[in-house]
């Protein structure tokens, strides 16, 4: 399961709204959704009937997928980051009742590459670097993130699945400078009180929408989360644009 995250979101978060139709909107919304999805699972009763697992569709995938400035998104890589992406929308299906739009996942994910292959671009074309101690720092974030207590823990289980340690640290020199390139381009993310507030108010709209029972905690408790809700939105906004701006500048084919 590592292996799969890692591959999946090995560029941050700063990447998923590249292939989220609700961008960072959303995140407040799954985060104040999602345990109450979780507690309805089980109504339906013992007697419901469980959907199938659906299979993911590869057929006809091109041998190059999309061609970014010259580099190629491989057949190869794109199916196995269609293959994580599918297993997490098949589970979200699974709960919802909803069927998969695999066309659709297939596009989503392949302008999420060529995103991801825009930023990787522009910041090799800035030179930026990635220094140890950011290198440290984001692998201590993704050990936590993964339910582990080190770096140390992290890497030998990605090891452990076949992982090389220079491919796992290449990927987290790269996500650092993606990371500092979308700061640079986000600038002061920090979010005002009227953003928090307003972000409140959305999230209690929300819930009684919903019609959920369970009350809503006070601003003050809700604030830190508000806060990096806000300001992950603000930078989901700057990397659309630069996205965008470096599409439009770019020689971008896509081949689905």
């Amino acid at each position: 399961m590592i292996k799969k995250w890692f591959l999946g979101l090995s560029l941050g978060t700063s990447l998923i709204v590249l292939s989220a139709c609700g961008g960072a909107d959303e995140s407040i919304e799954n985060e104040n959704t999602q345990p109450e999805t979780e507690q309805q699972a089980p109504s339906g009763g013992e007697n419901a009937a469980q959907p199938e697992m659906p299979e993911p569709d590869l057929e006809g995938v091109p041998e190059v997928v999309a061609e970014v400035n010259g580099e190629e998104v491989s057949k190869e890589e794109f199916e196995t980051a269609y293959t994580g992406q599918f297993q997490q929308a098949a589970m979200q299906a699974q709960m919802s009742g909803q069927e998969i739009d695999q066309d659709q996942l297939k596009n989503q994910l392949a302008e999420s590459m060529v995103g991801q292959k825009l930023l990787v671009q522009e910041a090799e074309n800035q030179e930026l670097t990635a220094s140890n101690e950011e290198v440290d720092e984001t692998l201590e974030q993704l050990a936590q993130q993964n339910g582990l207590e080190s770096k140390d823990e992290f890497l030998t289980a990605l090891s452990e699945q076949g992982m090389a340690e220079d491919e796992v640290m290449s990927q987290v020199e790269t996500q650092v400078k993606v990371d500092q390139l979308i700061a640079e381009a986000a600038g002061d993310t920090k979010p005002s009180n009227e953003e928090l507030k307003a972000a409140y108010e959305q999230v209690k709209a929300q819930q009684e929408q919903m019609g959920s029972e369970e009350e809503l905690p006070a601003f003050d408790e809700l604030k830190p989360e508000l806060e990096e809700q806000v300001k992950m939105q603000k930078e989901n906004e700057a990397t659309q644009t630069l996205v965008a701006e470096l599409r439009e500048k770019g020689d971008v084919t896509i081949n689905l």
